[in-house]
């Protein structure tokens, strides 16, 4: 190589230190380029959430009223309720196994928060999910205690590994009932009582258990015959209902799925309607820092990403017909509620949107964010809802600005950026062309539009929003800012 003088020296470095300023310059810059007359693919998805019983979402709460009149406005699809094992009373209607000469029915707790669910999501369909079984049905060799308060938190519930009737009546009997209770106006109990409910709600979708490879550590074999019993004796009952079964709490490994979808495993006309599995964003390790979640975040996300892709080719090999449902998908960082500062829900919203966005990509039906209401002790963490005083969060208002403008039947389009620092996609849909925007980092970047975004619209969520709903910008020219963590949809004129 030939030697440089040194008369070239200055200029030299000179040049050099101009190009790494303007590199790292441009590193804050992304320029868009979009060929609508190139689609990559259409849309199945549809964004939606999953609400979860627990004292502030009851009648009695000082902030129910706003929460359900939030979960109204969303005008969501595929809306997942669970009932959940920490509040014994609010989700178990049989707390006591029936003597020679009595029954325990009562739905009080569970009745005031299913109606007001039935109530907030009517025209829309649902997912019910009472997935904690009695704990009397399982062994455990002591009487289960609960708090007589079903307010009172109580994690222990779902103990025991092995139910008592492994002929699985038992515990099909009581989804029966259960079931007749909300969808024929009442049932009969074991010594031949009619209980009546005047319910006759119309169940869209069952899902059949929660997390069973965490609650009850059931194995995919058992899990396969508990959704057997249960789903044949409800589908007798509502023809039309569809079910949801897995619903597991971790992806890894292939074996619940590739036993559970395989059909030679289930009873002739057991139908496998739908799976669900969850994800969660946790920092990489304990007490990290939040300025280190944006890229703990968004590398979970990604390791999940792969393990949908590795799932779905194993459901599209046995039950292709089989939609998937990821109905739980959040953030979690172990916070005690007071702890969280106010980005954090702008960060966990644009990570669910970059899910919501690569399960699109991927052809996934349903991208259900968790959880409507959270609180201390009870993940704050995942809440959609300022627990003190009922007011969405960021979290809630990209789910939002999601729904309202995409949905299964947009056509993506092929779209590429220069720079890679946001991540964008751009969609002709029934409104028109629309371009989805998120900003991953903890930065400002800029991204310079095709021209014809000049005088478009932009809606974003971010640090400046707060509590409220998305704003609104006419753009002024071909460019468009994006805060820390924002996440914007740009309609084209």
């Amino acid at each position: 190589m030939k030697r440089l003088n040194s008369d070239y020296k200055l200029p030299v470095f000179f040049c050099i230190l101009c190009f790494a300023l303007t590199q790292n310059l441009f590193a804050q810059n992304d320029t868009l380029n979009v060929d609508w007359n190139k689609i990559t693919s259409t849309s199945k998805t549809t964004a939606t959430l999953q609400v979860v019983e627990n004292p502030m979402v009851r009648p009695s709460s000082p902030i129910h009223k706003k929460v359900f009149e939030a979960l109204k406005n969303l005008n969501a699809d595929y809306v997942r309720y669970v009932p959940w094992f920490p509040y014994p009373k609010m989700a178990v209607a049989e707390l006591r196994a029936p003597t020679k000469d009595s029954t325990f029915w009562d739905f009080t707790y569970p009745d005031s928060t299913m109606e007001a669910i039935m109530n907030a999501t009517s025209g829309h369909s649902v997912v019910i999910n009472f997935s904690t079984t009695p704990s009397w049905m399982w062994k455990i060799n002591y009487d289960m205690p609960y708090p007589e308060n079903a307010y009172d938190v109580f994690w222990a519930y779902n103990d025991g590994a092995q139910l008592r009737d492994t002929t699985m009546k038992e515990v099909a009997d009581y989804y029966e009932r259960l079931f007749s209770w909300y969808t024929k106006g009442g049932f009969t109990d074991e010594l031949g009582k009619f209980h009546p409910s005047n319910h006759h709600y119309k169940i869209d979708y069952w899902e059949v258990l929660n997390e069973p490879d965490l609650e009850h550590n059931i194995s995919p074999q058992v899990y396969t015959k508990m959704y057997d019993a249960i789903v044949e004796r409800l589908k007798k009952i509502s023809p039309s209902t569809k079910f949801v079964g897995i619903s597991l709490a971790f992806s890894t490994g292939p074996d619940f799925y590739e036993y559970f979808l395989n059909h030679k495993n289930h009873k002739p006309g057991i139908p496998l309607d739908a799976i669900s599995y969850h994800f969660y964003g946790t920092p990489s390790y304990a007490g990290e820092e939040l300025e280190n979640y944006q890229y703990a975040f968004f590398d979970k996300a990604n390791a999940f990403l792969e393990k949908v892709r590795f799932i779905e080719s194993i459901r599209k090999r046995l039950s292709p017909k089989t939609i998937t449902t990821i109905n739980e998908i959040g953030t979690i960082i172990n916070a005690s509620g007071d702890d969280i500062p106010n980005d954090y829900w702008n960060l966990s919203g644009a990570m669910y949107a970059y899910v919501f966005l690569q399960l699109t990509q991927m052809g996934i039906d349903v991208a259900g964010e968790s959880q409507l209401v959270g609180y201390p002790t009870q993940f704050p963490d995942v809440s959609m809802v300022d627990w003190k005083n009922g007011n969405p969060n960021a979290r809630y208002w990209i789910l939002k600005l999601l729904k309202d403008n995409f949905s299964a039947g947009d056509k993506l389009v092929q779209t590429s950026l220069i720079g890679g620092n946001i991540i964008s996609q751009a969609f002709i849909t029934t409104q028109g062309k629309k371009i989805l925007f998120i900003n991953p980092y903890n930065k400002e970047i800029k991204v310079h539009l095709p021209a014809e975004a000049k005088n478009a619209i932009a809606n974003y969520v971010d640090e400046s929003t707060g509590e409220n709903s998305a704003a609104e910008i006419t753009l002024k020219d071909e460019d468009l800012t994006l805060k820390p963590f924002a996440v914007a949809v740009v309609q084209l004129n």
